[in-house]
């Protein structure tokens, strides 16, 4: 909750640089209500915006070396919504639902944590298996929060709409 800048939430990242330029501008055009197009316009602004999410999104989940970009912006865009560890955790359980009973590769541990045994594990899954079924796999994880999320916070339902049209099957 609470006010955001191309999702990043003041609340949550009270410290990023953005804030900043932001708080100028609005006190600047104290009878604006909308800023977007001159936000927009000041490169360095949508500069810090990129850099804070490459820093504590596709950074932390070792983004360039994902070999098959669709495993990488599934990553990105649930771990925006979710967090990191969550979809690292998804990508984990998901490859090792899909080793065959360790005969592809050896199950990794699932603690959200992205490391190299989780990128050889991908790396072995992407050699003799179609990525198609592993994003499915979590999208359906990512379902499963978001249904086992609202079950136990009812009034969370408002959003489901809007959650699941995340999830691609």
């Amino acid at each position: 909750g609470g006010e955001t800048y191309k999702g990043i939430s003041r609340r949550f990242n009270p410290s990023w640089g953005g804030w900043d330029k932001i708080d100028e501008v609005k006190k600047a055009n104290p009878r604006k209500r909308k800023f977007d197009n001159i936000f927009d316009q000041d490169d360095a602004l949508q500069q810090g915006v990129k850099l804070f999410y490459k820093q504590f999104y596709w950074d932390r989940f070792w983004g360039d070396d994902i070999p098959v970009q669709e495993i990488g912006e599934e990553l990105f865009d649930t771990g925006v919504n979710l967090g990191v560890r969550r979809v690292v955790r998804f990508l984990q359980e998901g490859l090792n639902l899909l080793n065959r009973n360790k005969k592809n590769y050896v199950d990794i541990v699932e603690d959200g944590l992205f490391g190299k045994n989780t990128l050889k594990a991908l790396n072995a899954y992407l050699k003799i298996d179609d990525v198609s079924v592993l994003l499915k796999v979590m999208n359906i994880f990512q379902g499963m929060h978001y249904i086992e999320y609202m079950r136990k916070n009812p009034v969370q339902e408002k959003y489901a709409r809007g959650w699941l049209k995340r999830v691609k099957l």
